[in-house]
């Protein structure tokens, strides 16, 4: 059965903080880090604004982009390392804030930063099974970073959510094919109480990012029978914009072809967000019949490699929601003290 995207819509906070007002506090040389990240300013989430504000936003664009009934939807997944809530869901409040509760099921993700694409995933499987009609995987985060570590310039905020369904004549894109690579690296964590992350530094790279990145997308081409050349569009994970630029190259994609989806320079990291922010992207520019090679990652670690085919019916929605473009205009930028607040870095015990 075909299964594919009947509608996406994603959402971003306004504010942003730049590069060199966080170098600035903690005696960094901002040059040195912009080159090095690639990442010039991060979003930062309002004061009232968590995971489950962002995916309720990102979902609602994706139920009014096509005008969708949303009693339709059989199944809400949210995918985030920053749930709002140890114990109480973040997808039942997404799924009563779009109308699609209660004839349906619900569940929260957790897979770093491939669990929104987790989440697709189950959704593609019960569609494609008839057990719904259709579901919607969504990826958010308002993610972390200790202060002066090097999370703290490039973890930010925002979402994307994706309408899964499996009637032809619905369908803006049909995914082709998925493909999954899961190994035990202990790349990157977080125990529970504890505020922010810890990372392996330079080791998240080629055990972690890269090598799973790769041997996704090599495992789905290799499934699939096609090659690089065979996509107009690619998009990859984008902790910074160096890792993506550089898988695409390890794998023979082009800059030209990441280019449209690599958000990360004017964003930051949303994470669990990351991947399907990049698709979304892509989608808002890509042409009936246009090709999406993707590929999200995960740490601890693994990832999830589509294959998407674009079809006609997306022209028939252009102009209804935000698209990711118009999302990232017009910021407002914060000093670091403002920044701190939105963000709950000042404990006052």
């Amino acid at each position: 059965m075909t299964v594919g995207i009947v509608s996406y819509g994603a959402y971003i906070p306004r504010y942003r903080i730049k590069t060199e007002e966080i170098a600035k506090v903690w005696g960094g040389d901002a040059e040195i880090l912009k080159n090095g990240l690639k990442v010039f300013e991060k979003s930062v989430p309002d004061v009232d604004e968590d995971a489950a504000t962002i995916a309720v936003s990102a979902a609602r664009n994706a139920v009014n982009r096509v005008g969708l009934d949303t009693q339709r939807i059989g199944a809400v997944y949210t995918g985030s390392e920053s749930h709002p809530y140890a114990v109480k869901p973040t997808s039942t409040i997404v799924a009563e804030a779009v109308g699609a509760s209660p004839d349906m099921t619900a569940a929260d993700f957790e897979f770093a930063c491939k669990a929104g694409s987790a989440a697709v995933q189950v959704c593609m499987g019960l569609v494609g099974s008839g057990m719904i009609d259709l579901g919607l995987a969504i990826g958010a985060d308002v993610s972390q970073g200790a202060p002066n570590d090097a999370l703290e310039y490039t973890a930010a905020a925002g979402g994307a959510a994706y309408v899964i369904g499996n009637k032809e004549s619905e369908l803006i894109a049909i995914i082709e094919d998925t493909y999954s690579f899961t190994t035990d690296t202990p790349d990157f964590w977080r125990r529970e109480s504890q505020h922010y992350p810890s990372h392996g530094g330079r080791f998240t790279g080629d055990p972690g990012y890269f090598r799973h990145v790769t041997s996704g997308a090599k495992g789905l081409l290799k499934k699939m029978g096609t090659k690089p050349e065979d996509y107009d569009y690619a998009v990859f994970h984008q902790p910074n914009g160096k890792f993506p630029e550089r898988a695409a190259q390890m794998l023979g994609f082009t800059k030209e072809q990441i280019k449209p989806g690599l958000v990360v320079p004017r964003l930051g990291n949303t994470y669990s967000g990351s991947c399907l922010m990049g698709i979304a992207a892509t989608l808002d520019i890509a042409k009936p019949g246009d090709r999406i090679f993707a590929t999200a990652y995960g740490s601890g670690a693994g990832s999830d490699a589509f294959s998407i085919r674009v079809t006609d019916k997306i022209e028939e929605f252009r102009g209804k929601v935000p698209t990711v473009e118009e999302l990232l205009a017009d910021p407002i930028y914060l000093d670091y003290g403002k920044y701190a607040h939105h963000k709950g870095k000042i404990n006052f015990g």
